[in-house]
């Protein structure tokens, strides 16, 4: 563990010395045994059920979650790159390369996202494959692509504007935080640094999303709620899908503020960070498996992978909740995706259909990311 890791959690994670806290390798292989069934469930419900003829999976709806599909299987598999089911998934991504640099369906409007998430996947697929600079030159090119997407100098965009390094979906349409977070996500699996301009300029913009003053947000909305959580937006008039309060600010929610926190970090944000230490105290207060706070069911799916990934981004092990229960996330976030898994190996949110989270390929994806950051 890196000294920034160990940093971490001395100053965010509590860790009690108490029984319930302390997991013996017993545990430790009965946890990963469920985990192993679980994910070779879902695996097989999206080989067997879940691929149209042509590769890809729920492929009216662009490239996106065939790209998810193909990360989310490998990264469990990494042998399955030689697959029939991924080659033809692979050979379905290959198939949406633009001209431009960028991977996306012809007309879309979700340029960056179908681009970062693709990158994703051609990154798992040259780490799984015996060729692993196979795909080194669309990555080159998909990365030149993205980041002529930035809402900066570029587009005319002063650094004082709200829009100022953002990513919007890719059709000029105003940046969001859920966007800029797969972004950078995609520019740090292409092994851009905190140092990358790019990133540096995307941090400007995720700071604007916290609901933290005097911290880098210096919009109308930066002291109208303070409790150190993110939103969807501060531009184009500002927006969070959790709603204003009466006051006016935007009210944060889960699943953003772990995309802020991932973000955060990879631009190297430090632990000891007011921001970074403001996000955590959020995301101790609002802990949940069972909710995306302040969402409720909408996006739950999207939140458990987010949560996921930025937990294990951070070095997170164990945390304490809102009544100072020490909690260890990845236990606790196995155990109920395992238990929401439907009969036919697949998920979907049953009680809510919000952000496409009714279809059984994407949300088998997220949850399989996820699953992905319970093994350790």
């Amino acid at each position: 563990m890196n000294c920034m890791l160990a940093l971490f959690l001395v100053l965010v994670v509590s860790v009690p010395a108490m029984a319930d806290t302390t997991i013996d390798s017993e545990q430790t292989e009965s946890m990963r045994t469920r985990i192993d069934q679980s994910v070779n469930k879902g695996i097989e419900f999206l080989r067997t059920r879940g691929q149209a003829d042509d590769g890809s999976f729920s492929g009216e709806t662009g490239v996106a979650v065939t790209a998810l599909c193909v990360n989310a299987i490998l990264k469990h598999r990494p042998a399955a790159i030689n697959d029939p089911v991924i080659q033809k998934a692979l050979t379905y991504v290959e198939s949406k390369i633009q001209s431009d640099g960028g991977i996306y369906e012809t007309g879309s409007l979700y340029r960056n996202y179908e681009t970062s998430v693709s990158v994703g996947a051609l990154v798992q697929a040259n780490k799984s494959g015996k060729d692993q600079s196979k795909y080194e030159s669309a990555l080159k090119r998909a990365e030149v692509f993205l980041k002529g997407l930035q809402w900066d100098e570029g587009e005319g965009i002063e650094t004082s504007d709200t829009a100022y390094g953002g990513a919007g979906y890719g059709n000029h349409k105003r940046p969001d935080l859920s966007n800029t977070a797969f972004f950078m996500e995609a520019l740090h699996e292409l092994g851009n640094g905190p140092d990358d301009e790019a990133i540096q300029k995307a941090l400007q913009f995720v700071v604007k999303t916290q609901n933290l003053a005097g911290q880098g947000n210096d919009t109308k909305y930066a002291d109208k709620v303070g409790d150190g959580g993110f939103y969807y937006t501060p531009a184009a008039g500002g927006q969070s899908q959790a709603g204003e309060t009466e006051a006016g600010g935007l009210r944060s929610y889960g699943s953003m503020t772990y995309a802020g926190l991932k973000s955060m970090i990879y631009a190297g944000l430090t632990p000891d960070d007011v921001r970074v230490q403001a996000a955590m105290d959020f995301i101790r207060k609002n802990y949940s498996v069972e909710t995306n706070p302040g969402m409720g069911s909408a996006g739950l799916y999207y939140y458990y992978h987010t949560f996921a990934k930025a937990l294990d981004a951070a070095g997170v092990e164990v945390l304490d909740d809102a009544n100072g229960k020490p909690r260890v996330w990845r236990q606790d976030l196995a155990n109920q995706l395992i238990s929401e898994q439907l009969d036919d190996g697949s998920w979907v949110n049953k009680e809510n259909e919000r952000w496409m989270e009714g279809d059984r390929q994407l949300v088998t994806a997220y949850t399989l990311l996820a699953l992905s950051y319970c093994r350790q």
